[in-house]
């Protein structure tokens, strides 16, 4: 059975930057219809830039125009650092850089090599690029951010002193429309005494994280805002000014470091051609950084060593400035056809798929399940107690999928029907619903189980008239009600002499909150939603940061009351309202849950931030649509959450509990405010915060009643 699916193509990572290989996109039929039409346009502008005529410019342009593109400014450079293999200062004033350990590694950069600093190891630049308050300066460097999202680039600052000194940071990581990939602002800081004293200047431009980006970074030296110019790409990007209050000098720190800091994460990632001037360069000279130094070093390579990225980029560059008209005109229109396509894949959602590997794996039985003891050659098969597989075509996993569902084969009806029962009933015909085999328990009704598979098979296997037919039935409309005779001859109600009664799964008892409350959002489909939950707990957990999902953002406005289906769900942290209700990490395949009964139940019911919101929504439901007596609202409030009016009993102990309530928010007009300030929805300005209070307390103790999240 292993052999069957030891032959796909996965290759055992994660998708660390979304869904991993290989997936297949799920457009709707508007994106589909876009995807075509923009196929057919790259197709046609791909016509009017002949692949072997270029190719043929591009090889004569790149023999003489090294000569004719203009070379970066040197005015004002005190330090360039290539790293291309080595970390030599090639300004001619010889400010040579040193690794804080011998495992600095160089990979393949922009153009050249870069250094690729993993976060540990800092590099020394030496008592280089003093600043203070009146000098002008420019740094300028290719970037290519990783893991760490909060991170200090470039710094040179004395911590002794309030961390006095200068730095180039990232901070305000977040995830990109469309993916789960996480880019970061670049930021300039000048501190004379942190924090008061200190100008910090941003651009809410984010620079991607496992992609390469120009960076400049320019000041006038007025050591104000308005005098600090960010450009990304060789682009003027805007800017936004956090802290505005430099008075004084902000020359500190005796040495400058690239990825270090004491206090915070240090950058992760690769750098490239870092230059320092003492001056603030022009737009243009940071546009020939950006763009056309790349290229003149790229024309350096033979053209036999260049790699397939620096060949692009060259044949790019061409394209872009050198070409004829008409081929300019066209790349220019190719490209932002291509930049449309991507940007259309990028909110397409897309599922993860096996594909069949070109060359299967041999399966072998293993010694003690030991991968490293291979025993026995196997080929895909199934057990022989069971229907054989068809002749007809390679035994792979479409021919499985086949025989799992051909009329004959006696379990898949059986463990399907066996499963839709048990959400039902709380336990199934085959109680042990995870074990079919020798192991398991034999049904308590064999012929219903039997009856149940035929009907379900010759349904066409529709599942809607199966859980008609279950829902339809005398058994399952009886009550719960019960007997001592019958607990005594039936404690778990395998003959089905009565309804079972059982505590609700957590999602229901979730959704069935935001719908009694009217909360609840019915919309289908779309991407995960993110409701509230105990702040900081994904940081607290999470694992190695060059993963995703690494804090939680909470969802905003209608995305919080999505249906519980939609939740994201990370297995290392579930959702923890739902775990107290005994929700599986899903960490493993759970086939049956646990039901408990916890205090902890009783405490989110009561104090976690949704369904605190549900009871004040369901407190105005009854204020509004209850009538005017409390003894109508009470009421009206109790149908909506348990499907049946109070008894006399009930009805008393709930109007005195509302009348305490309210005793105790009218001495404390301030409690009562906060209280209904819980949830993202403001509360309502007509209804007066003391009453609104008391009716929600009121509604939170409906809403936690053993009736209210138990199938009775």
């Amino acid at each position: 059975f292993f052999a069957f699916f030891n032959t796909i193509s996965e290759k055992g990572l994660d998708g660390r930057e979304g869904n991993a290989e290989p997936v297949v996109q799920i457009p709707s039929p508007s994106q589909a219809r876009e995807q075509e039409e923009l196929k057919a346009a790259i197709a046609e502008v791909e016509k009017l830039l002949p692949e072997d005529e270029i190719e043929a410019l591009l090889e004569s342009w790149s023999r003489t125009a090294r000569s004719r593109l203009p070379s970066p400014a040197r005015q004002g450079l005190e330090a360039h650092y290539e790293f291309d293999g080595n970390l030599a200062d090639t300004s001619g004033n010889y400010r040579h850089a040193a690794a804080g350990s011998d495992y600095l590694a160089f990979k393949e950069g922009k153009a050249g090599q870069a250094a690729d600093l993993d976060g540990e190891t800092p590099l020394d630049l030496g008592d280089v690029f003093p600043l203070d308050r009146g000098d002008a300066f420019s740094i300028a460097l290719w970037v290519r951010p990783g893991p760490h999202r909060e991170n200090s680039l470039l710094s040179r600052m004395d911590e002794s002193q309030a961390w006095r000194g200068y730095e180039i940071f990232f901070q305000n990581s977040e995830v990109l429309p469309g993916t789960i990939v996480f880019a970061s602002s670049p930021c300039l800081r000048l501190v004379e005494s942190w924090p008061e004293k200190a100008l910090v200047v941003c651009t809410p431009e984010k620079l991607r994280r496992g992609k390469f980006h120009h960076l400049a970074i320019v000041s006038d030296g007025s050591g104000t805002g308005s005098g600090v110019r960010i450009h990304v790409n060789g682009n003027p990007a805007a800017t936004k000014t956090l802290k505005d209050s430099l008075s004084g000098s902000f020359g500190g720190g005796e040495r400058l470091y690239v990825a270090r800091k004491t206090s915070g994460e240090p950058f992760s990632g690769r750098i490239e051609d870092l230059r320092l001037y003492r001056r603030a360069i022009a737009p243009e000279e940071i546009r020939q950084l950006a763009r056309v130094q790349p290229a003149r070093e790229i024309l350096l390579i033979r053209p036999k060593n260049r790699t397939e990225a620096q060949q692009a980029l060259l044949r790019d560059y061409f394209l872009e400035n050198d070409a004829r008209p008409s081929f300019r005109k066209a790349h220019l229109d190719l490209k932002d056809l291509k930049r449309r396509q991507k940007a259309l894949n990028d909110e397409i959602p897309t599922a993860m798929v096996m594909a069949e590997a070109e060359e299967p794996r041999d399966t072998f039985i293993l010694k003690r399940g030991s991968y490293a003891q291979p025993d026995q050659k196997v080929t895909p098969g199934v057990p022989a107690v069971l229907p054989p597989l068809a002749q007809e075509g390679p035994p792979n996993r479409l021919a499985l999928a086949r025989w799992l569902l051909q009329p004959d084969h006696p379990l898949t009806a059986r463990v399907t029907v066996n499963r839709y029962w048990q959400m039902f009933f709380g336990v199934a015909l085959v109680k042990t619903v995870e074990d079919f085999g020798s192991q398991g328990e034999l049904p308590s009704h064999p012929l219903l189980l039997d009856w149940l598979a035929r009907e379900f098979v010759e349904s066409g296997w529709d599942v809607k008239q199966l859980l008609r037919t279950i829902v339809t039935s005398a058994t399952y409309r009886q009550s719960s009600r019960t007997t001592p005779q019958l607990l005594e001859l039936d404690p778990e109600n395998r003959l089905l002499a009565r309804a079972s009664r059982l505590r609700l799964p957590a999602e229901t008892i979730r959704d069935s909150a935001l719908a009694v409350s009217g909360l609840l959002d019915p919309a289908m489909g779309g991407p995960s939603v993110f409701p509230p939950q105990p702040p900081g707990l994904w940081e607290e957990l999470a694992f190695g940061k060059e993963y995703s999902a690494q804090s939680y953002p909470v969802s905003r406005k209608k995305d919080l009351y999505r249906r519980s289906l939609y939740t994201f769900w990370k297995r290392t942290v579930p959702p923890p309202a739902m775990l107290a209700f005994d929700a599986p990490d899903r960490e493993v395949c759970t086939i049956r849950r646990a039901r408990t009964n916890t205090p902890l139940q009783a405490l989110v019911l009561m104090n976690d931030p949704t369904y605190v919101e549900a009871a004040r929504s369901l407190a105005q439901r009854m204020m509004r649509e209850g009538g005017n007596r409390t003894e109508q609202r009470i009421g009206y409030g109790f149908r909506l959450a348990t499907a049946r009016s109070p008894d006399p009993e009930e009805l008393r102990l709930l109007r005195d509990g509302f009348r305490a309530q309210f005793e105790s928010y009218q001495a404390d007009p301030a409690a009562a405010s906060d209280f209904v300030a819980v949830g993202n929805s403001p509360a309502p300005q007509d209804l007066a915060a003391v009453d609104l209070a008391a009716w929600t307390a009121l509604a939170g103790i409906i809403l936690n009643l053993d009736e209210a999240i138990t199938r009775e």
